[in-house]
This record gives structure tokens, sequence and C-alpha cells, in this order.
């Protein structure tokens, strides 16, 4: 185990290089002049170009990229035009909303996806699995912002159940959580139903079943613990999209998330802002896939890390 965790955290220091190169390329040749957004727009060309050398954008490509690594290993990204802060003080900021956002959606989407398809396998050819699939394709088939706007008009303005936006309670985040969820439990239910029918047809199912099991022990005790590991890679691949890839969620119920900061900063040029934003969230998907595998390997011991 020790000897995988030292060979995966080697592995990701070039991935994680690769990416923040990338990403600096893209946005070093952008016709934005961070000087400028920096000074403010009615600042002199004299000052301008003071905060250019002050801020090293006068140096070679390789010498900015150099320092810009240097000052990341030692946690510091920079300093957002835009809110006037360090960048890493921002993502610190709104990280614990996208946590609470990431978390919440994925109980959602495990709570109806899983218990759906493991009754259209356990029913198949019946008219529950054909119920159950038909409104997981149309959870996977709405647009998110779509649903979000539905969920608002009935949920929080017609019946005042819930706020119109915003943060701070668990209210403002049921709305929010459900909607990110609904589209995911359509891909869990058929993820699932997928893993359940192949298990079903095992020997060790025909035995459980033979000997007396009821059909919901069954499930629970043989089908769903052999069936699980395409559930949890798919959990880990949620993690990035929930942080990075809400940002019409957090758009519609106007949610201070990462992934609307970093819309909020490209739309403004605020340069530091996306590259630290976009390094965080390449670490943070790194380390949810090391978790996972790990995840894995103790659900299934079949597994094992080498």
């Amino acid at each position: 185990m020790v000897a995988y965790l030292l060979r995966r955290l080697l592995f990701t220091v070039p991935v994680l290089i690769g990416i923040s190169l990338i990403t600096f390329v893209l946005i070093y040749f952008l016709p934005a002049d961070p000087a400028r957004m920096y000074a403010g727009p009615n600042a002199s060309v004299d000052a301008v170009n003071r905060i250019r050398t002050q801020l090293g954008l006068d140096q070679p490509f390789y010498v900015q990229y150099g320092r810009y690594l240097e000052r990341a290993v030692q946690g510091d990204l920079g300093y957002s035009y835009q809110l006037q802060m360090p960048v890493t003080q921002a993502i610190l900021t709104r990280f614990p909303y996208t946590l609470q956002l990431t978390l919440a959606g994925i109980f959602v989407e495990l709570l109806i996806g899983v218990p759906a398809g493991l009754l259209a396998a356990s029913r198949r050819s019946t008219w529950l699995d054909g119920t159950s699939m038909v409104a997981s394709l149309i959870g996977v088939s709405s647009p998110p912002f779509w649903l979000g706007l539905l969920m608002l008009y009935f949920f929080a303005f017609r019946l005042g159940l819930f706020p119109l936006g915003g943060a701070g309670s668990w209210q403002h985040l049921i709305l929010p959580a459900v909607t990110a969820g609904l589209g995911g439990a359509g891909w869990y239910a058929r993820m699932t139903r997928s893993s359940a029918l192949e298990v079903l047809s095992a020997d060790y199912v025909r035995t459980a079943r033979s000997k007396g099991l009821a059909g919901g022990q069954v499930l629970r005790r043989h089908v769903l613990r052999n069936a699980i590991n395409p559930i949890v890679t798919m959990v880990g691949m949620d993690i990035p999209w929930f942080i990075g890839g809400v940002v019409l969620i957090e758009t519609v119920f106007a949610w201070p998330g990462i992934g609307r900061m970093m819309v909020d900063a490209i739309l403004t040029d605020d340069v530091p802002l996306i590259l630290g934003t976009v390094t965080f969230t390449a670490v943070l998907v790194v380390v949810s896939s090391i978790i996972i595998d790990i995840a894995q390997a103790m659900l299934d011991p079949r597994i094992r890390l080498r």
C-alpha cells in the first residue's frame, strides 16, 4: 500500500506540471494584459509598464513559468485582480461551498440511482425495469439549467418552500443538490443495473437463492457488494465534475462555488485566479483518483494495489 501511494504521488508530479504548463501557455498568449487589469482602465502607460516590471511580466516565458511553479509549491498562487485578495485565500473561501454541493449531489445520485438500478435488475424485462430505465433516460437528458429553473419556479417562487438562491443554510443547499443529483442518478441507475445483471447470473447468487435467502438479502449481501466497484469508479469521476463542472447550477442558484468563481475570472481576464483555480482543481482530481483506487481495493479483496 505504501509503495503504491509513493508511486502514485510521484506519477502525479509530471501530470500536475503538464496541466499547469498547458494552462500557462494558453493564458500567456491571450490578448489580455494582466498589468492593465491590475492597474485599472484609467492608469497611465508609465504606471502600467511599472506594474508590468514589478510583476515580472516583462520577463521571458520560461522565467515567468518557473517563478509561478516556485510560488505554487509554496502555496502562493498569486493575487486576484478582480477579488483583490490572494488566490489561495479566494479558493479556500469558496471551496467549502463546492464541497457541500459535491457531497450533497453525490448523495442524491446514490440515494436515487443505486436502488433504482437494483430494482430494475431484479425485475428484468418487467414494467418496473422499463419505467426505471425511461426515468433514468429522462434524467440524463434534462439540461441542468432547465431543471434548476423549474426547481426554482415551483419550489421556491410558487410554493415558497426554499430560498430563491444564495447560500448559508441547509435550505439553500437542497435545490442545487437535487438539481445536480437527478441527472447523475440516471447514469448511476443504468450503471448499477448493468453491473447487477452480471452478478445475478453468477453461480454464488443462484446458490444463495437455493438456500432460501430472500430476494432483498440476496441483493444486499451478494449482488450489491459485488457490483459496487463500477459505482465507486463513477463517484470518483463525479468529483471533478462537481468541482468545476456545475457552473450552470451555481449560476442559476447563485451558489458561491469554485466553478462560478472560475467563470467570473475568465470573463474579467483575471489570469492569476484562472491559473490558481485550474491548478487547485487538478490537484483535487488527482487526490480523488488515488482515494477511489484505495477504496476499490478495500471493498473488493480481488483487487490488489501494486
